[in-house]
């Protein structure tokens, strides 16, 4: 039966409605800033929706949980989050990060993206199946929104663990989805796991004048040589061990990886000027450019602050200076051996001044099964919506907390969403596309019908 292809208005203008409440509250974890009250917004969402809501109170920020269960179907787990990265940089925002507008047919706000679009996108998927099939959900959901993801989920999996039983179900969508560089959806079977690490080192008790610059140790200086010691100039982890314990890609892993690279379009060449990258590390492309992105762990920094970085000049040397690091991890690597094997790095290269600090819990990484039916409904949906196939991935770069759902929960996972690789998730000026709303949700919705065994309304109006 023919599917329904055309966005409908009334859908459209309740997506935009709704991204805009969402958008307009300030849910930055990392400053423990509106999580309370976007909470209950939330759930009032839900409840609109026709789902019973719950408000659970964790260690951390609150749990948003729904369900609706159908006699008979099958049952969905929605698992998004409420809370966003902070908006600084503001003055590279062109707009208030925490009001949504609309430009070129792109909505922006913080949250747009990552995650608050998404969730809204399951939302108004929601609906839209309900009218396709007489004003009732033909199957059962259980929602799950959290508020601490940007800071690592430390409570998620204790959550998991704590409601395993309610959280049952048979299939699990993730919170994003994207469409890669070549405007090709992707569909991700993975993530990866995070340790998040801050560095320090003091080499004076204050600043100094830099004309004792021959003599006095310059704080800047030793934290730049002791990240530069992390990795190579091709991008490759120097830490002794580091790579011991990788788990090899399986044949279908690999064959994942292969049949992507030797696409008849590279993404790497897309990706490079989408994002104003002329060469990526040991000039990788093809298959080796996807091996690199889905399989391999890495370090990264994500800062370093020290002395002075105002107008004009200030000639001093800096007393102090301090780095952020995430390491991304792959299945079988321990996140605490890990942050073991960088503390001995650093002690045996002539940095044991540095001071290291775990912050945050450690999230594993996951991957799932391709060829589970799920994803292959998935895959099926996504090309209905999209008009080409979609690109199956083995892993994100990016990490989350999946490790509890596929594991513990023992879910097929498949990550569907209205997201694209330009649109500046964590960044200023964070945004949305249109017409990857309207495919996306689309997906959303006709993977659900696979599912169920459902046949597509014949109609193309609502």
């Amino acid at each position: 039966m023919a599917t329904v292809t055309s966005f409908p208005d009334h859908l459209r203008e309740r997506f935009r409605t709704l991204l805009a409440r969402l958008v307009a509250l300030p849910s930055v974890a990392a400053e423990g800033r509106a999580l309370g009250e976007t909470a209950q917004a939330v759930a009032e969402l839900l409840r609109e929706l026709g789902l019973d809501a719950e408000i659970h109170q964790t260690a951390g920020a609150p749990v948003v949980f729904a369900e609706r269960r159908v006699a008979g179907a099958p049952t969905v787990l929605f698992y998004n989050h409420y809370d966003v990265q902070p908006a600084d940089p503001l003055e590279l925002w062109s707009s208030d990060p925490f009001e949504l507008s609309e430009r070129d047919g792109k909505l922006y706000g913080r949250g747009t993206g990552d995650d608050k679009g998404e969730l809204v996108s399951r939302l108004v998927a929601l609906e839209w199946l309900r009218e396709r099939h007489g004003g009732e959900l033909p199957i059962g959901v259980v929602m799950l929104i959290e508020g601490e993801e940007e800071v690592g989920s430390p409570t998620m999996e204790a959550y998991v663990e704590a409601n395993a039983e309610r959280l049952a179900a048979d299939a699990c969508f993730w919170e994003a989805g994207i469409v890669d560089a070549t405007d090709r959806p992707q569909l991700v079977c993975g993530l990866k796991g995070v340790v998040a690490i801050d560095l320090e080192v003091r080499t004076a008790a204050y600043d100094q004048h830099s004309g004792l610059g021959p003599v006095v140790p310059n704080a800047a200086w030793r934290m730049a040589a002791a990240v530069a010691s992390l990795r190579d100039t091709d991008g490759r982890v120097l830490i002794d061990g580091f790579y011991d314990r990788v788990r090899a890609a399986t044949p279908t892993e690999h064959a994942v990886i292969e049949s992507t690279g030797a696409a008849a379009r590279d993404e790497s060449v897309d990706l490079g000027a989408e994002i104003g990258v002329e060469r990526f590390h040991a000039g990788a492309s093809g298959a080796e450019f996807q091996r690199r992105l889905q399989l391999e762990p890495v370090v990264n920094v994500n800062g370093i602050h020290s002395g002075y970085g105002g107008a004009g000049s200030k000639t001093v040397l800096p007393a102090s200076a301090s780095a952020k690091l995430d390491i991304r991890l792959v299945p079988n690597q321990d996140p605490d051996e890990i942050v073991r094997l960088l503390r001995a790095h650093l002690d045996r290269h002539g940095f044991a001044d540095v001071a290291l600090t775990h912050r945050e819990r450690p999230g594993l990484p996951a991957r799932v099964d391709p060829a589970h039916p799920w994803l292959r409904h998935a895959a099926a949906a996504l090309e209905e919506a999209f008009g080409v196939p979609a690109v199956i991935t083995v892993s994100s770069g990016g990490s989350g907390p999946l490790h509890p759902f596929s594991e513990r929960l023992g879910l097929p996972v498949a990550m569907v969403g209205v997201n694209y690789a330009g649109g500046r998730i964590h960044s200023p000026d964070e945004h949305i596309r249109w017409r990857d709303v309207e495919r996306g949700t689309l997906a959303l919705v006709r993977t659900m019908e696979r599912f169920a065994g459902l046949d597509a309304p014949a109609s193309t109006s609502l």
